[in-house]
């Protein structure tokens, strides 16, 4: 789990000068490879696996004709060694993935169980080849303002090149309509994100994977339980210890359950949190849990520097907690498992598949009333981000499982990756293993919600190993008592979501000025 940077026509200095603004996603090496006069490739790394200087990047082909900086882990990479012979030197991912990319080309993305964001230069050439895994559980940002092009794992180094910039209007529309932004789309015009599932060369941006179109028969019992235990056998690999989030609701729990891991970890406030199961998981499995526990002045606190640092906007306000929660992690754990991904394959925004698994027809208006968090009107937007999903789909609960499993977990992602890499921890993802995902392409509600059951499927299927009351309890979101934040005003209108969107925007810009022309723009 790393930072990557690639710069085309900077100055040494002015790189020297960006890449250290990630070193939160890795403290444990920096290195910076100088191309030509004004071409580099930088990296910081965390080390996960094959922990010796040798591994560090960026990684050099043997030819010495490659260079690859690459984020995140390739869990089947000893597999693939083996299967394609490949001559390794050290015990990393990061030089199999090298070697199967001079191997196979961009076929090599299809051999890869794991998450990923990469950068390959071709030193002969001056040739850019990226890739960004199929779900985007790890980031790339692509930086087509003026003639430079850069690539980059956050934001904030590419402002540090190059610091003219301009809003994107459509991105920030997004934003504060549904909270995050959906596509290519940034906040900022000319920086853009690399589609998940596709890769970049020469020039042009194309997919490598699609999820399956299509119904399907749902699997048997034994089907779902290899594949969600073989997704967490899988993400164990690791040189460092690995620890658990554990809210205490069902999926963290399964997780927990089967991961064999020591330490869990759950975060609320003291009078609004999730401790009491979080414990009662804990203790079912003979596991240390630590709750952490946050206050409402440290969590205002602590949201203003994450937006300042990264110059981006926050999603969710729980994406503040796992900061906060993943800062004591690192006291022990450099990596930790957590329970994305398994809502929208269990249908666990159970208000909105319910509507969409009984609706005759596709109706915005109420998919915005129960979806969207900014509460003014901007059909426009709302539609765009939907287009391709009903395009294809035979039907509204299709569409809403399309747009969950491409597009709304996309925001979780960023939340995650975002919140967990700026405490240098890396997070992993079992329920967003893309076997899953691909065998529950089109796997109708009454699986996935029988006889009415939230997540019945994994309900029964583990309740050999989650204990009745966690099985029983009613689905909670993640709790954030909003109105308790100092910037809370109850004498504004809108919601107390408008408010959050607002602030985010507020400690951007240092006004509220863009936020009221994006609310007034449509």
């Amino acid at each position: 789990m790393c930072g990557i940077l690639y710069s085309a026509r900077c100055s040494s200095r002015e790189f020297e000068g960006a890449l250290p603004l990630m070193a939160h996603r890795g403290p444990d090496a920096h290195g910076i490879i100088d191309l030509n006069d004004a071409t580099f490739v930088g990296h910081q790394r965390l080390s996960i696996l094959d922990l010796g200087t040798h591994s560090n990047q960026p990684f050099v082909s043997v030819d010495g004709n490659l260079v690859l900086s690459y984020n995140g882990e390739i869990y089947n990479f000893r597999e693939l060694a083996a299967k394609y012979s490949l001559e390794c030197r050290t015990h990393c991912d990061s030089e199999v993935l090298l070697l199967l990319y001079q191997k196979l080309g961009v076929q090599c993305l299809g051999e890869l169980n794991g998450m990923f964001a990469f950068v390959v230069v071709d030193r002969r050439d001056g040739s850019v080849f990226a890739a960004r895994d199929r779900l985007g559980v790890k980031p790339l940002y692509i930086d087509r303002r003026g003639m430079a092009l850069a690539f980059a794992s956050e934001i904030a180094p590419l402002l540090e090149l190059n610091p003219s910039y301009e809003w994107d209007e459509e991105g920030l529309r997004q934003y504060v309509k549904l909270r995050t932004c959906f596509g290519s789309k940034t906040i900022y015009r000319g920086i853009e994100q690399l589609p998940a599932g596709s890769y970049y060369s020469n020039g042009v941006v194309k997919n490598f994977w699609e999820l399956p179109e299509g119904g399907q028969e749902p699997p048997s019992d034994e089907e779902l339980r290899f594949l969600v235990e073989d997704a967490v056998r899988l993400r164990m690999v690791s040189d460092v210890p690995v620890g658990s989030y554990l809210s205490g609701g069902l999926d963290s729990t399964i997780i927990a359950g089967l991961s064999g891991v020591e330490d869990v970890w759950s975060v609320g406030f003291t009078e609004k949190n999730e401790f009491e199961y979080a414990q009662l998981a804990a203790d079912s499995f003979g596991l240390k849990h630590t709750p952490c526990v946050v206050d409402s002045v440290e969590f205002q606190s602590t949201a203003q520097d994450m937006i300042q640092k990264r110059r981006e906007p926050l999603s969710v306000p729980n994406e503040v907690l796992i900061y906060l929660m993943t800062q004591q992690v690192k006291l022990k754990n450099t990596v930790v498992l957590s329970g994305e991904g398994a809502d929208e394959l269990f249908f666990g925004y159970d208000r909105i598949f319910r509507w969409a698994a009984g609706a005759a027809k596709f109706d915005l208006k109420q998919f915005d009333k129960l979806y969207s968090y900014g509460s003014h009107s901007d059909d426009e937007i709302v539609d765009s981000v939907l287009q391709s999903h009903l395009k294809v789909a035979k039907s509204t609960e299709d569409a809403v499982a399309r747009f969950f499993q491409l597009d709304h977990l996309q925001g979780l992602l960023r939340r995650l990756d975002n919140s967990t890499m700026s405490a240098s921890v890396e997070a992993r993802v079992p329920f967003v293993d893309h076997r899953l995902i691909e065998r529950f392409a089109g796997v109708s509600s009454d699986y996935r919600m029988a006889d009415g059951v939230v997540k019945s499927p994994l309900k029964r299927l583990f309740s050999d190993i989650v204990p009745s009351r966690i099985i029983q309890r009613k689905k909670v979101g993640f709790p954030v008592p909003l109105e308790k934040i100092p910037f809370y005003d109850s004498s504004e209108t809108g919601t107390v979501m408008d408010q959050w969107l607002k602030f985010n925007l507020r400690t951007l810009t240092g006004c509220d000025g863009l936020y009221q022309y994006i609310i007034k723009s449509p």
